[in-house]
């Protein structure tokens, strides 16, 4: 269940109190384990909740190919669908002591314990491979990013994540109260389905582009990132190392280009 419903009063100048039936974006916890070791807790939006969970170990390290995923089962402590238990393939080694987040995560704070752009490289090495995107097709992205928004419609209160390939097609889009949960879950989605790693495609985003954005997109090797808004100082340090194009302010017929501008065509 993506939303909630609620009793609201609502007020403009001039009128009278009224009160309406209004949509809430659903925020619970998810208990993420592996091979039945619980490694995090995080605030989501229920659905997809494979798709996380594989996102969230993916830009954790702990895994890299399809085959290192075995399979994702039900717990037996999962009568509110609020545990997720990955189980591994045979060939890899779980090293508990490298997840970084074994505690609460709340959603509006991703990445906790990280604390240099170096620490990410000894897991993800900057990319090498270069492509060429036109920037037509960027400032198609947002339009296209927002039509697909369902949840947004109603609350108002989701950020989005897709991946596009490189002549602008929507590959995947999903919803979520934090940011970069949405990450994980189109991150997932393409882990899971055979669509990696995503050496030409595109990553957008509807609000701000973060560090672990970056990050993220990193261990999956996307090498371009959109975002509507602003980057943070840190995301754009670690595109500019990490040589992936990372543009923000993509609005209407515009975009700032903050790193690897030679990857765009005008």
């Amino acid at each position: 269940m993506k939303t909630k419903k609620t009793k609201v009063l609502r007020w403009e100048l001039g009128s009278a109190p009224i009160e309406k039936r209004d949509y809430l974006a659903a925020e619970e916890p998810l208990e993420i384990r592996v091979d039945n070791h619980r490694v995090s807790v995080t605030m989501r939006t229920p659905g997809n909740d494979d798709e996380l969970a594989v996102g969230f170990l993916l830009s954790e390290g702990l895994i890299h190919r399809r085959a290192d995923v075995a399979k994702i089962a039900p717990h037996p402590r999962n009568k509110d669908k609020n545990v997720t238990n990955v189980f591994l393939g045979i060939d890899v080694a779980l090293k508990l002591e490298e997840v970084t987040r074994r505690v609460f995560v709340s959603s509006s704070c991703g990445l906790c314990g990280k604390e240099s752009i170096e620490s990410v490289h000894q897991h993800f090495a900057p990319l090498s491979k270069k492509i060429s995107v036109d920037a037509k097709i960027l400032l198609t992205l947002p339009e296209k990013l927002r039509a697909s928004q369902e949840t947004f419609d109603q609350t108002g209160g989701l950020h989005a994540a897709a991946i596009f390939d490189l002549k602008g097609k929507l590959i995947i889009l999903r919803e979520d109260v934090g940011r970069h949960n949405a990450v994980d879950k189109v991150l997932g989605h393409c882990f899971l389905n055979g669509i990696f790693p995503l050496t030409d495609h595109v990553l957008m985003v509807s609000g701000r582009a973060s560090f672990e954005i970056l990050q993220k997109a990193l261990s999956a090797k996307v090498p371009v990132i959109c975002a509507v808004s602003a980057p943070s100082s840190l995301a754009v340090e670690f595109a500019r190392e990490s040589k992936q194009t990372l543009v923000g302010f993509l609005r209407g017929e515009r975009m700032n280009i903050y790193s690897m501008p030679g990857q765009i065509r005008f």
